[in-house]
């Protein structure tokens, strides 16, 4: 995508000896228990002198995540996850035997028995949850990071969104714009010749939160068309608390759309692919533009505004024009 020629201007080791002990108020302290004539001194307390974490003991050697089942094991007893398994092409890591399909069974029932506190706890998270739970709410955190909303470049910073606002500002050098109205212009010469490209993202801050306004050209079917939509900086229950209408015309004709932003959560290209938002065809792009028609010239007018969302309200639908 050629952005450079685009403008946009604004107005373990575990065996049957071994006994696996938690302790439930660090959630992370397991202790092996041995009973032979060289550790007298230790049997008096229960305890071996080093503990061991329960995240070491749960970790995978090769990918460093939490295992889940089946945790499977070599006949020495080092441990691996299902995944990695077959990335190793069955040999252990540790002493490079063969894995074979013996499961670690005892690691299995320790995670089973274990609650720990959600990974993003240091971001504000205070759930806990049992182990196998635990992933699944981590992927619905309402406090994991966001993903970068950039959309000219696949851009791998993530962050809370006081973090990704400066990181737009200063890294990508994005628009920023505050107020809940706007007014921007889009150019393009030699329209005809794009049928991929993404113009520069432009991001307002309005009612105290922040919006990227998105514009791209891309394929609808065999149709070239213009699209123009805006993700809200926050997660989707808080994006319900707003509408938004884009608005483009010219010659005396208009085209209108308004619906409820997208959250940040959904990227860029879903919310393209899903076709929320104003849908323009180029023909009548080019008939905005006036003039000989060889150049993209559209001006985008919008705004936003707070309105209470009733549940399960429909989202409007995409606007495309027939021109048959």
């Amino acid at each position: 995508m050629d952005l450079d020629s685009m403008d946009c201007t604004s107005t373990i080791d575990l065996t049957d000896d071994e006994e696996i002990l938690q302790d439930r108020h660090s959630y992370a302290s397991v202790s092996k228990h041995h009973s032979t004539n060289n550790n007298n001194a230790n049997t008096a307390s229960g305890l071996f002198p080093t503990t061991t974490s329960v995240h070491e003991l749960l970790e995978c050697p090769v990918c460093t995540n939490s295992m889940y089942p089946p945790i499977h094991q070599c006949q020495n007893g080092h441990t691996i996850c299902s995944t990695c398994k077959n990335r190793v092409h069955n040999r252990c890591p540790t002493c490079r035997q063969e894995l074979g399909d013996i499961r670690c069974l005892a690691l299995e029932k320790v995670a089973e028995s274990l609650e720990l506190p959600c990974k993003y706890m240091s971001l504000g998270c205070p759930e806990i949850f049992p182990y196998y739970s635990k992933l699944e709410h981590e992927t619905v955190c309402d406090f994991r990071p966001y993903n970068c909303p950039y959309a000219g470049s696949e851009c791998s910073v993530m962050g809370d969104i006081p973090f990704l606002v400066s990181h737009l500002r200063d890294d990508h050098k994005v628009d920023m714009h505050s107020g809940c109205t706007f007014n921007h212009r889009y150019v393009k010469s030699n329209p005809r010749d794009v049928e991929n490209a993404t113009w520069m993202l432009t991001v307002f801050h309005c009612f105290g939160d922040y919006f990227c306004l998105h514009f791209e050209a891309f394929q609808l079917g065999t149709a070239p068309v213009y699209m123009a939509f805006l993700r809200f900086m926050g997660d989707e229950t808080e994006a319900r608390r707003y509408n938004y209408s884009l608005e483009v015309g010219g010659y005396g004709r208009k085209l209108i759309w308004e619906g409820t932003p997208r959250s940040v959560r959904d990227s860029h290209r879903k919310v393209r692919d899903s076709h929320d938002g104003l849908i323009i065809q180029r023909n009548i792009a080019l008939f905005f533009s006036g003039g000989d028609r060889k150049e993209l010239k559209l001006r985008v007018t919008g705004r936003v505004w707070k309105e209470q969302q009733q549940s399960g309200e429909a989202r409007g639908g995409a606007c495309i024009p027939n021109l048959s």
